[in-house]
C-alpha cells in the first residue's frame, strides 16, 4: 500500500502531465485557428471564372471542374489576392486530364487581353510525372520541372486523392505532394496575386471531353508563416532565378558568382591580357556581346575566365536575339588557335535554331541550341516534348556539369546531352569533327570557361559556378 507522501508525488506528476497536454492542445488549436477556409464547400461566391468556359460546380463539399471541347484554359479565381501564404488542398484528377492551381497570378488587360498568367503548381497524370512542379503560366514556362527531382516524381498517385501544400514566402516557393517535397524554387517575378483552380483546355480531343478534376479541404494560412514552414528535403535542389545574386543555400553549397554583374573582374579577352575595349557591354546587370554582322571573334572577341576549372557545375542565363549565334565553352586552352576565329574548347551551343543557318549544318542537328557543338545533338531523351527552349528574346538557362570524364548539358533544367569525354566513343566523334586536328581535344584536366563573340547580340546574366 502506498504512503500519503508517495500519493502526493504521483498526483503532482499527473497534474504536470495534464498541464503539458493542455499546453500542447492549446498550441495545436492556435495553429488550426491561423488557417482560413478558402472554399466553403457550398458555393463559389468568393470566386470568379476567368478565360475559358469549362464547367465548374459544387457537390459534396467539393469544387468540381469539367473539361470542355473547344475552350481555352479555364480558371476559377479568388476575388481576393494573396502575397505570402501557405496553401493546402486535396485534389483528384481523372487520367489524361491536365490541371493546376495558380497562385500569385494576375489577369491584366495589357497582358494578352486579360490572359491569366503567373505561378502554377502542376497537377497532371502524364508519364513524365511532373505533378508538384512549378510552371509560369502564359509567361516564362517551366521554372521548376521535376527533371531535377527524381524523388518528387514519385509523389503523385494517379487515380487517388492527393494532398498538396504550397509555401510562398518572400521569393521562396516550395511545394509538397503527399508529404514529399517536389519544388524548391526561388523567384521574385510576382509578389502577390489571386489563387485559381484550373481546368486545362483540351482542344478538339473528344476522348478528354467531360473529364473531371475536383478539389476539397482547401485552406490557407497568412500569418505565423515562418514558424509554420515545413523542413526542406536536402535531396531536393534549389533552383534560383534571382539576377546576379546567390541565395544562402547556394553560398552554403559552394556556389559563387563568376561575373559580379557590374565589372570585368575575373575575365579577360581570350587572345589578350585585358578585357576587350569594344564589342562587349555591361549594363543593368547584363553582360552583352554586341552585334557586328555575324563575324566570328572579329569585334570584341571571345572572353575567358582568368581561372581554370576541372570538376565543376556552371549555370548561365542567356537571351538570344533573332538569328543569333554564340556559345559557352569549357576546357578551353587559350594558347591554341591564336589566329582568326574562336578559341578552342568543348562548346555548349547558344543559337537561334530556326533562323541561324548553322543549325542545319554539322551532322544530325549537332549544332543546335544546347548541343555539344559539332559532336552531340541536344535532345530531351526522357520525353517527346522537345528541348524545352523558351524562345528567342526570352531568358533561358544553360547548365553544364563536369565530374571527371562525365559531362552533362542541361537546357532550362532538362538534361539534353550526356557523355564521357574519356571514352572511345567520344574520341571517335572528335575524329570525325572539325576538332580532329587538336590533340587531346576535350580531355584536358582543367581549362578556362569562355563566352563566345560570334558577331550577334546575345545577353548573359547570373553566371555562377561551384567546384567539386
Amino acid at each position: 500500500m502506498q504512503s500519503y507522501k508517495e500519493l502526493q508525488v504521483i498526483m503532482k506528476k499527473v497534474k504536470i502531465e495534464i498541464l503539458i497536454l493542455i499546453l500542447i492542445s492549446s498550441v495545436s488549436l492556435s495553429a488550426q485557428e491561423n488557417w482560413d477556409i478558402l472554399f466553403n464547400g457550398k458555393d463559389l461566391s468568393n470566386f470568379q471564372q476567368l478565360n475559358g468556359d469549362a464547367t465548374y460546380k459544387v457537390k459534396n463539399q467539393e469544387l468540381i471542374g469539367i473539361s470542355k471541347l473547344g475552350t481555352p484554359n479555364s480558371f476559377m479565381a479568388t476575388k481576393k489576392t494573396y502575397g505570402d501564404f501557405i496553401l493546402e488542398f486535396d485534389v483528384f484528377v481523372e487520367n489524361g486530364l491536365n490541371s493546376g492551381v495558380q497562385f500569385r497570378s494576375l489577369s491584366l488587360a495589357e497582358h494578352r487581353n486579360g490572359r491569366v498568367h503567373g505561378y502554377q503548381c502542376e497537377i497532371e497524370t502524364s508519364s513524365r510525372k511532373w505533378a508538384g512542379g512549378v510552371y509560369d503560366e502564359a509567361r516564362n514556362g517551366w521554372l521548376y520541372p521535376l527533371s531535377r527531382n527524381p524523388k518528387g516524381r514519385k509523389a503523385f498517385k494517379p487515380g487517388e486523392w492527393n494532398h498538396y501544400r504550397i509555401e510562398a514566402i518572400g521569393s521562396s516557393i516550395r511545394t509538397w505532394v503527399n508529404g514529399i517535397q517536389c519544388a524548391n524554387l526561388v523567384d521574385d517575378t510576382t509578389s502577390e496575386g489571386f489563387i485559381a483552380f484550373q481546368v486545362h483546355g483540351i482542344g478538339k480531343n473528344k476522348s478528354l471531353d467531360g473529364k473531371i478534376v475536383k478539389w476539397k479541404n482547401i485552406k490557407i494560412k497568412t500569418s505565423d508563416l515562418e514558424n509554420s514552414r515545413n523542413s526542406v528535403d536536402s535531396d531536393v535542389p534549389e533552383i534560383s532565378y534571382l539576377t546576379n545574386h546567390l541565395t544562402e543555400d547556394e553560398t552554403r553549397r559552394g556556389w559563387r558568382l563568376l561575373w559580379d554583374g557590374k565589372t570585368s573582374k575575373g575575365w579577360r579577352g581570350a587572345k589578350q591580357d585585358d578585357f576587350p575595349e569594344k564589342g562587349w557591354e555591361m549594363k543593368d546587370g547584363l553582360l552583352t556581346v554586341m552585334s557586328s554582322g555575324g563575324a566570328e571573334s572579329r569585334n570584341g572577341g571571345d572572353i575567358v575566365t582568368t581561372n581554370s576549372y576541372g570538376d565543376f557545375e556552371l549555370s548561365v542565363d542567356f537571351k538570344i536575339t533573332e538569328g543569333a549565334n554564340s556559345g559557352i565553352k569549357y576546357f578551353v586552352d587559350a594558347e591554341l588557335n591564336k589566329g582568326e576565329g574562336s578559341a578552342i574548347g568543348l562548346e555548349y551551343q547558344v543559337l537561334d535554331d530556326k533562323k541561324h543557318p548553322d543549325a542545319k549544318q554539322g551532322k544530325n542537328g549537332n549544332r543546335t541550341v544546347g548541343s555539344l557543338y559539332d559532336l552531340i545533338r541536344a535532345e530531351n531523351s526522357g520525353s517527346s516534348r522537345g528541348k524545352n527552349f523558351k524562345g528567342v528574346g526570352k531568358w533561358n538557362n544553360a547548365r553544364i556539369v563536369v565530374k571527371g570524364g562525365h559531362v552533362e548539358h542541361w537546357l532550362n533544367h532538362i538534361k539534353v546531352v550526356e557523355f564521357d569525354r574519356y571514352s572511345q566513343m567520344f574520341k571517335a566523334l572528335v575524329e570525325k569533327s572539325k576538332y580532329e586536328k587538336w590533340e587531346n581535344f576535350g580531355r584536358l584536366p582543367e581549362g578556362l570557361i569562355l563566352i563566345q563573340d560570334h558577331g550577334d547580340k546575345v545577353s548573359y546574366k547570373s553566371i555562377k559556378v561551384r567546384e567539386f
